[in-house]
């Protein structure tokens, strides 16, 4: 498989996914082509050794599955998260005007860094859902992928503290300018205007919608060699991507789950996150019919199998470099990394560490390990909450980045294909214990 060719479904994956559902939509789309059935939650599976399907919740979730050739002894997963910290429409989107402009009243979702949102030049997606002429409901994906709105700065003539960390207020100053002279009637005809165009959805009424803002700057390759990649939303669509194609590579013998949860960056407390029943429910499902039946069984299952749960680690940054502890700062393009945590803020032990460790050797990959400073916080990811809900043991890995929970990260071009490697490995591999 080229590196290059990979690179490339990258950068078109990163750009057609500008929020959870388009990810999910996009996933679905490849899953497809390469022969996975789709089923549905609310009817009957029927199921059978070595098929392939996928399922999804919320449209914003998403779960595939290649099922064993032979025995449902023991499972594969790959763990991912679909959403991005950023800036969603509140239901009332459309502001009174301020000097003459109609604004966009939003609210954050996650932990996002506000400063790198001004001065972009901002598309709109989501979902709406809408009303047909003949009564039906349906919801439509919505992606206006040209500027249609920007958060100006304050000019330093006017904020000469501007430059000595300022507190943004995300509610009276990051309103995004959408329309000169425009009200609320506007914002509601651009919509219907722009599903029009896209889904040719005629005299339907719009009931209700999830929007977001995003970056319409291209993903790029980015340093004198191509050393990087630059994109919004590389936490987490890089790791849902490199987990579609390890599950995309794998030679088919073995028991392979990925997952990609959506709601990670705001606690994962939802029913298609990963501290819902999402993959608890597909996993019985399952089981109850290629599997040991009953709740013995489904436990047995459980504890033969392993989870990697893959989010992107912290790099060490050039112009930072005290933020790290120094004998645990993983550098860009030096192979994935291992993340651990003695307050269980990471699912890593030592064990799922050293089978991580044995595929690499396996794959030809490095490895590095991360542990953030003792006087600093840790953030979390899906793994521990899997492992919690689930109890399937787990590690925690991700590629290393700058710039994380910026509108734009980077990520190193070559741990794309270092992590994809690993993960093939895992895929194929006979004996987990």
């Amino acid at each position: 498989m080229s590196q290059e060719a990979r690179l490339e479904r990258l950068l078109d994956f990163l750009q057609r996914s500008p929020t959870p559902w388009h990810a999910v939509s996009v996933m679905a789309e490849r899953l497809e082509a390469a022969g996975f059935r789709r089923l549905h939650e609310a009817h009957p599976w029927e199921l059978t050794a070595g098929e392939r399907f996928y399922v999804t919740r919320n449209d914003s979730s998403i779960i595939a599955m290649q099922l064993p050739r032979e025995g449902l002894d023991d499972l594969r997963m790959i763990g991912a998260h679909t959403d991005s910290p950023g800036l969603r429409l509140k239901p009332s989107a459309a502001q009174t005007s301020s000097a003459g402009w109609l604004q966009l009243g939003v609210e954050l979702y996650g932990g996002a860094l506000l400063a790198p949102w001004f001065d972009r030049d901002l598309g709109l997606a989501g979902r709406v859902h809408l009303r047909q002429p003949d009564g039906r409901l349906e919801g439509r994906l919505l992606h206006v992928e040209r500027p249609v709105a920007t958060i100006p700065s304050l000019a330093i003539h006017l904020d000469r503290e501007a430059n000595n960390g300022r507190e943004l207020n995300a509610q009276t100053q990051m309103a995004p300018v959408f329309l000169q002279g425009g009200d609320k009637a506007d914002f509601t005809r651009l919509l219907l205007e722009w599903l029009d165009a896209q889904h040719d959805v005629g005299d339907a009424e719009i009931l209700d919608f999830e929007l977001a803002l995003f970056d319409t700057q291209p993903p790029a390759r980015v340093g004198v060699k191509g050393e990087l990649i630059a994109s919004a939303r590389l936490d987490n669509l890089l790791s849902c991507f490199i987990g579609l194609e390890a599950l995309l590579e794998s030679d088919g013998a073995q028991g392979v789950v990925l997952v990609s949860n959506d709601h990670e960056e705001v606690g994962s407390a939802s029913a298609c996150g990963a501290q819902g029943p999402f993959l608890g429910d597909v996993l019985r499902r399952v089981n109850a019919q290629l599997g040991e039946v009953g709740d013995e069984g489904f436990i047995r299952l459980i504890q033969a199998s392993r989870m990697i749960s893959c989010d992107n680690a912290h790099a060490l940054h050039p112009n930072f470099t005290d933020k790290h502890d120094a004998a645990h700062g993983p550098a860009l393009n030096g192979g994935p990394v291992i993340k651990v945590n003695a307050n269980q803020r990471y699912a890593t032990n030592s064990a799922t560490s050293a089978l991580f460790r044995d595929l690499c050797r396996e794959a030809g990959v490095p490895v590095q390990v991360f542990a953030t400073r003792a006087d600093m916080g840790c953030g979390s990811t899906i793994g521990p909450i899997t492992a919690t809900e689930l109890g399937v043991p787990t590690l925690d890995v991700g590629v290393p980045q700058w710039a994380m929970h910026s509108i734009r990260e980077t990520a190193g071009a070559q741990d794309v294909e270092y992590l994809t490697r690993a993960l093939v490995a895992f895929c194929n591999r006979a004996e987990l214990a």
